[in-house]
């Protein structure tokens, strides 16, 4: 039996995912990483963009922004035997690829619009850092669900 990870994803309202797998790539502020079976602790936080866990030859793709990824490997339960390394990801937002349907993309593309209008007409009156986090979520949604429109994926 091949070695595989434990990857939890979790936002504030939910667990997303959790499931073992074989590999995992994440966006983090330093750049794309992807984390294998016996990878060395990391503590590290997320950027916009898209996680893609591999199981089984199946990608399982998920929208995320911001956040952090812990790594790390837990002692092995019986002497002889490796530990298994868990990877677990605390989003500000995560979200499945094949929860994207058209009418959420044209809402974030709404959405997206209709804050950047906002912005413009009342900037004394604008909390821009909800109004980031809401222009960023929005557009995540629209760049990763177009990057993956056309690849084949597992639904979850």
């Amino acid at each position: 039996m091949s070695k595989k990870l434990k990857l939890k994803i979790i936002t504030p309202e939910k667990l997303i995912l959790e499931e073992m797998v074989d590999q995992v790539s994440l966006p983090t502020t330093q750049g794309e990483i992807t984390v294998l079976p016996s990878h060395i602790p990391l503590i590290t936080s997320l950027t916009s963009g898209d996680i893609v866990a591999v199981a089984n030859g199946e990608f399982i793709p998920m929208a995320v922004v911001g956040g952090f990824l812990e790594v790390k490997t837990d002692p092995p339960a019986r002497a002889g035997e490796d530990g298994v390394t868990t990877v677990a990801v605390l989003a500000d937002f995560a979200e499945h690829i094949s929860d994207l349907s058209e009418e959420k993309i044209a809402e974030a593309k709404a959405k997206a619009e209709e804050l950047k209008k906002k912005m413009i007409e009342n900037k004394d009156e604008v909390d821009f850092e909800h109004f980031e986090a809401e222009l960023e979520r929005s557009l995540t949604r629209i760049k990763i669900a177009d990057k993956w429109k056309m690849k084949k994926y597992r639904n979850v």
